[in-house]
């Protein structure tokens, strides 16, 4: 029988003759009210965890404010059985959440823990998540205990987000939730606020981009990259972009020490690498005169970045979208779209898939992964030579603009 308000005020303050509590069960779902020797009743869950039957008090029954009444002891049992499920025990749960209260961790205290330890070391974007949570998120609920910010709070901030930008509070949400789960396996901080939610709750997932620059564009693009007019540091990085489909960044921070012309390699080492792990490309005979006069500018002007300075990101971000609108093509491409162009084009021309994942950078996956162990360098140098004279548009075109030319701007 189920646990009633009338039976436990009549336990509490009257004393019984046993040496041990006498237990009532509520439902049978592993909540029991203790009625002590003492006229005291507490309200304890019972349960099995890691092979052994636990139990946990989850508070005192006063019949006033000092304690927790039969409904709230109910929905403590409905969080244990939660914890359980998720694979947690229950009792230190629970008493790290006490703990939390005491010393409360906020929301931002949670999302720094994470930014801090985790994202700083793994996620590369790691410098733009944080300006995101202090523009939606740390002016609304930043200053709440964790353990209090309750679903509806959650929602307000990303609500507001929304209005703005759906994909950017969707994004928010997937980055709070796995910063919550961090926090919660480390034993730093519990909440479960955001768990019963999906991104349709509050933004949209960011649609994956399929820009392929046509051939015309790319030749158009060409065309600019021969104008010793345009900027030269863009002219050299569109240039390696297009001619190795590699990501922006093992571009924009590549050292000059990364290039071997005698070898007929280029080396990305881990820490350029999105992938954390060394990326070798074959470079075509057409572009190493290219490469050649960038080294040796760097040399001159005493710098190891291959483009002669390192630019941030946002900044080269912003000028290929800029480009693109200049060159007259839409839909508007970005420089990350150069790699997708690369292996859309190449595929067409018969390019084994896995020359191509391994041009881009890619882990192979599936049975590739177990039987393709090297860089596979004369493959790569076919592929990227086809590339060129696809792309310079004549076989024999050799014939590239220097880049020591200050060039303008947009």
């Amino acid at each position: 029988m189920a646990l009633g308000i009338t039976s436990l005020r009549k336990m509490l303050g009257t004393k019984h003759d046993g040496s041990k509590p006498i237990r009532k069960v509520d439902r049978g779902d592993g909540l029991n009210a203790f009625w002590h020797p003492s006229g005291k009743v507490s309200f304890v869950f019972r349960y099995r965890f890691d092979g052994k039957n636990l139990e946990v008090t989850l508070g005192k029954f006063t019949n006033n404010d000092a304690g927790i009444d039969l409904e709230e002891a109910r929905r403590k049992t409905e969080q244990c059985k939660g914890w359980l499920a998720a694979g947690n025990n229950p009792a230190l749960m629970l008493k790290l959440a006490k703990e939390e209260r005491l010393k409360p961790v906020t929301v931002e205290d949670a999302i720094c823990y994470w930014l801090d330890n985790y994202a700083a070391k793994n996620r590369q974007n790691a410098h733009k998540i944080r300006p995101m949570f202090k523009k939606w998120l740390f002016p609304k609920i930043g200053d709440l205990p964790l353990v209090d910010c309750e679903t509806r709070h959650w929602l307000t901030a990303f609500d507001e987000c929304s209005k703005h930008s759906p994909v950017s509070s969707g994004m928010l949400f997937q980055i709070s939730k796995q910063a919550l789960k961090y926090c919660r396996v480390r034993r730093y901080a519990v909440s479960e606020a955001l768990n019963d939610l999906t991104i349709a709750d509050v933004g949209k997932r960011g649609g994956k981009r399929d820009r392929v620059l046509s051939m015309t564009e790319v030749h158009s693009l060409m065309d600019w990259i021969k104008n010793p007019s345009s900027n030269s540091y863009y002219r050299a990085l569109a240039l390696l972009l297009l001619t190795f489909g590699s990501r922006t960044r093992e571009v924009r921070e590549s050292h000059i020490t990364e290039w071997d012309l005698s070898a007929g390699t280029w080396t990305v080492p881990i820490e350029h690498s999105k992938a954390k792990r060394k990326i070798v490309r074959a470079i075509p005979e057409q572009i190493k005169p290219v490469i050649a006069e960038l080294i040796a500018n760097a040399k001159r002007d005493n710098t190891h970045y291959l483009l002669g300075q390192l630019k941030k990101l946002n900044t080269v971000s912003t000028y290929g979208h800029k480009l693109s609108k200049r060159l007259g093509h839409t839909p508007h491409w970005t420089f990350h779209d150069l790699r997708r162009s690369l292996a859309t084009h190449l595929t067409a021309a018969g390019i084994a898939p896995h020359v191509i994942e391994i041009i881009s950078g890619h882990s192979l996956k599936g049975v590739m992964s177990h039987y393709i162990h090297d860089h596979r360098l004369s493959e790569q140098k076919v592929a990227l030579e086809l590339w060129q004279s696809i792309i310079w548009n004549c076989p024999t075109d050799t014939n590239i603009i220097p880049f020591n030319h200050a060039g303008g701007r947009l």
